[in-house]
């Protein structure tokens, strides 16, 4: 991936980005765009969880943890948990957090490029990462990520339609005119065939549209062999 734009992801999150999504990710009041937002991530939460089921005993990634909204109810149901975040104050705020809960489970929170992570896991989880980078880059980070993953591997993206595609030209899909990061549609059908060349077999996808928060959740598990 290109180093500059990895740059400007991790300083955006580090600044302005951050103040943003610590917002939308917790309880202060916001605004009507960033209450869709909230909404739509907190359901793309609970479809994971939901359909991971009871993850005792796991190993899990959660790679791109933010501020912990998904890290935290897996370790406390007893997952153990390695969650990554490309911005300090991202896990800064994610280790608060999970410490507030009186640090439940066996969680390890760490600031570290997606690229480089390392290990072997039961399950690999991507939320809300993909649409920061332009496809090829999504691409070589899937693929890394598929090295990872033992048994499942989960990831979001912003579906690339032609609906969306005008949303986002006319300035509605996203909030914010001083966000500093450009937001990237993916095409599904894209995806699914490097999954599949990668060994994957999609098991589920769903569809999470919450007026300003449109994602396709991507539930895969290894192919036998």
């Amino acid at each position: 991936m290109s180093q500059d734009e990895k740059a400007v992801v991790r300083e955006y999150f580090n600044t302005t980005g951050f103040e943003r999504w610590q917002r939308i990710y917790g309880e202060a009041q916001v605004n009507r765009v960033q209450l869709a937002i909230r909404r739509g991530h907190q359901r793309t939460l609970t479809a994971i969880l939901g359909g991971l089921g009871s993850v005792k005993g796991l190993t899990i990634c959660d790679a791109g943890c933010g501020v912990g909204s998904l890290s935290v109810p897996l370790a406390r149901g007893g997952a153990t948990v390695f969650a990554t975040d490309i911005s300090e104050q991202m896990v800064e705020e994610a280790a608060r957090r999970w410490q507030q809960e009186g640090a439940p489970g066996d969680l390890t929170f760490r600031v570290q490029e997606l690229e480089t992570l390392a290990g072997s896991f039961n399950i690999v989880v991507c939320v809300d990462v993909l649409i920061h980078y332009p496809l090829p880059q999504a691409e070589v980070m899937l693929t890394h990520l598929s090295q990872l993953a033992k048994d499942r591997l989960l990831f979001t993206f912003a579906p690339q339609t032609p609906l969306l595609s005008l949303l986002k030209r006319v300035g509605n899909f996203f909030p914010g005119a001083a966000k500093a990061t450009r937001a990237y549609q993916h095409p599904e059908a894209q995806l699914r065939e490097l999954l599949v060349r990668l060994g994957w077999r999609v098991d589920s996808c769903t569809a999470i549209n919450e007026q300003f928060y449109f994602a396709r959740l991507l539930d895969c598990s290894r192919q036998s062999r």
